[in-house]
């Protein structure tokens, strides 16, 4: 429905490149629309999103938010510590209550792997994951997509290195697949600590030396370091791993000139990226967050059928 292959987004292997080509091109019509002194559509108006955050979030939520109020959809923010499952009740039962209220979209933040699976087979509503556990998080790798195509004006035959803390990161693990299906090249790169046991089934190249393959990369992809994931340290230090995986003003100067670094954020300042390296035109950071929100009213829009209306303005 809505021009996708899939009704919901649970994981990024749900769309082909046709459908990432639609998301994206939607997208762009939407960021213009946010460029606008009035931002607001009545597009999805009547309709009811449900933001279900189990899992604590700022920026992810705050995005999600804004493009359902965009939309002129009634958006309702439900956390953790609001909901009955602190009471014990179970996701499928929190589910089946917010069925009954005939809500048309829920966007799920969950701290286990498959949750949003749970949903979309127990409701009626179409379900977004906005990041479940250390599986994936479709929606930020559809953000990185459309911040590589304005960039680059293609996606194609970029070659795309994702360094750091690939073994915890759900952003790894929905932009590894994604960048396969849209013909990019990937290089992890990671001390062998903070790489997932079976490397080789990534569909990417590994590195261990950032160094060595920093001067040929078209996209430095750098991933937090997670540390409330990381339980004991798999290095000795944030000094250390700065040193050796942080990119810093010396890195800079090994890019190329068209080189871009991104960030799924919030940033560790000092350890993934110095200073200098936050403040470099180079980092497309706050690019990456303004595209967020035009990316989930594409979503929204899609899946909801908004364009049986039209952009009406």
């Amino acid at each position: 429905m809505g021009g996708l292959s899939s009704r919901h987004l649970l994981e990024i292997e749900a769309l082909n490149s046709r459908d990432i080509d639609t998301i994206i091109t939607t997208a762009q019509s939407f960021k213009e629309v946010n460029e606008r002194v009035i931002k607001k559509l009545p597009t999805l108006r009547g309709r009811t999103v449900v933001n279900l955050f189990l899992e604590p979030s700022t920026r992810t939520r705050t995005s999600f938010e804004l493009a359902a109020k965009r939309l002129s959809a009634d958006a309702i923010n439900m956390s953790g510590s609001a909901l009955a499952t602190v009471k014990g009740e179970s996701l499928v039962d929190t589910a089946k209550t917010l069925d009954a209220m005939d809500c048309d979209l829920v966007v799920l933040r969950h701290a286990y792997a498959g949750s949003p699976h749970i949903l979309a087979r127990t409701m009626r509503a179409r379900v977004i994951n906005a990041g479940d556990g250390k599986h994936q998080h479709p929606t930020q790798t559809l953000l990185d997509l459309f911040t590589m195509r304005q960039h680059f004006g293609r996606i194609e035959g970029l070659n795309v290195g994702i360094v750091g803390d690939v073994a915890h990161s759900r952003v790894a693990g929905s932009l590894l697949p994604a960048l396969a299906i849209m013909g990019a090249s990937a290089t992890v790169i990671a001390p062998p600590t903070l790489l997932p046991a079976r490397p080789d089934v990534l569909g990417a190249h590994v590195c261990t030396d950032l160094d060595s393959i920093l001067p040929e990369l078209d996209v430095v992809y750098m991933l937090r370091v997670q540390q409330e994931r990381l339980g004991r340290s798999p290095f000795p230090s944030l000094r250390e791993y700065a040193q050796l995986f942080g990119i810093n003003s010396q890195r800079l100067a090994t890019l190329k000139d068209e080189a871009i670094i991104m960030h799924p954020g919030p940033v560790n300042r000092g350890v993934e990226l110095s200073s200098a390296a936050v403040d470099t035109a180079k980092n497309l950071l706050l690019y990456q967050v303004s595209a967020g929100v035009a990316v989930r009213m594409a979503l929204m829009y899609l899946l909801l059928g908004g364009e049986e209306d039209g952009f009406a303005a």
